[in-house]
């Protein structure tokens, strides 16, 4: 059984990929992902704040003072030279590589074009074998039109694109006014991936302390229909590699996805929920599935149900909105 895949132009021997999570703090974990059975491990996120901040600091150190003698600035070099990051994640990055023979992608979370993606070059020095883009952007601005929220997602790409040659995925939220344009767009602009879909943590109200409070929720297997219709549009479509992510708990899951063509699937919530030992369960049952089936390999099945490959594509579009109400009876 061929459970083989390329994802990101990169051969993974199966299509289980462990998504940015607390796993992947931990050498020792990433080894164990390894052991169990995933194709390759996405790191935590390193954050666009992290980056800033140092900055920031650095700043404040070196200009302490020099209100008093403004020409001693002369005698520094800018402070935008001196952005770094944090250099414990550069380091995390050479020790995984270190530790385990599959893919290391790295993560970068933010939401604005600067210097902090410069650090994707840094990244790519430490050995990262890809990088992944989480652009999490919440537009709260009134006056911020959807025009320009797209285009910062296109400039953050190609000003990290510029700085390196490892691929570059891009994790995306689905809230665009047009999804397939969007991605066709970002397709044009070099993105060797898209992971479908990013996961937007709501915040929650304490009624006690009267305070805003982050709420991290896991996924549920529902989460995993937005994802899978856009895979199945898409298909085909671009050229990007195609990563599935959110609601993927069981070999089932990941069959649905393959189908709609997708090259990999992330798993995260069912790993924190069930423990690594998911990982060979869903590999197992994905085998006895595909030869109860006569699938000889995952190839053979990728984009088998597409929306370019079913008999009626439509049920991907509106009219799988109108037959779903029509079916439910109280």
């Amino acid at each position: 059984m061929d459970l083989s895949t390329k994802y990101l132009g990169l051969s993974l021997k199966n299509p289980l990929v462990a998504s940015a999570s607390p796993l992947s703090e931990k050498i020792d974990t990433i080894k164990k992902l390894e052991d169990s059975g995933v194709s390759a491990v996405v790191l935590y996120s390193l954050f666009e704040e992290q980056i800033s901040l140092e900055a920031r600091e650095l700043n404040h150190h070196m200009t302490a003072g020099t209100e008093s003698f403004a020409e001693s600035l002369t005698y520094f070099p800018e402070p935008q030279d001196f952005v770094r990051g944090p250099d414990q994640y550069l380091e995390h990055i050479r020790k995984a590589k270190a530790a385990v023979k599959i893919p290391i992608i790295a993560s970068l979370n933010g939401r604005s074009v600067g210097g902090w993606t410069d650090y994707a070059q840094k990244m790519q020095q430490a050995g990262a074998d890809a990088l992944e883009l989480n652009v999490y952007f919440i537009p709260t601005n009134l006056n911020t039109t959807g025009t320009q929220i797209e285009q910062t997602y296109l400039d953050i790409l190609k000003s990290v694109k510029s700085a390196v040659k490892i691929p570059v995925s891009v994790k995306l939220s689905p809230y665009f006014s047009s999804m397939a344009n969007m991605a066709k767009r970002l397709d044009e602009a070099g993105a060797d991936g898209l992971v479908l879909f990013n996961r937007f943590y709501q915040p929650d109200i304490d009624l006690e302390s009267l305070t805003v409070v982050p709420n991290a929720l896991l996924s549920t297997r529902f989460a995993m229909r937005l994802p899978l219709r856009w895979v199945a549009i898409l298909y085909g479509h671009i050229r990007a590699s195609l990563g599935a992510t959110s609601g993927i708990h069981e070999h089932l899951d990941v069959l649905k996805m393959l189908m709609a063509g997708a090259d990999a699937t992330m798993l995260c919530s069912t790993l924190l929920k069930n423990g690594l030992g998911q990982i060979p369960k869903i590999l197992e049952s994905m085998k006895a599935w595909m030869e109860e089936h006569e699938y000889e390999s995952v190839q053979q099945m990728k984009g088998s149900m597409s929306h370019k490959s079913v008999e009626d594509p439509a049920a991907f579009e509106r009219a799988n909105y109108m037959k779903a109400l029509h079916s439910y009876k109280a």
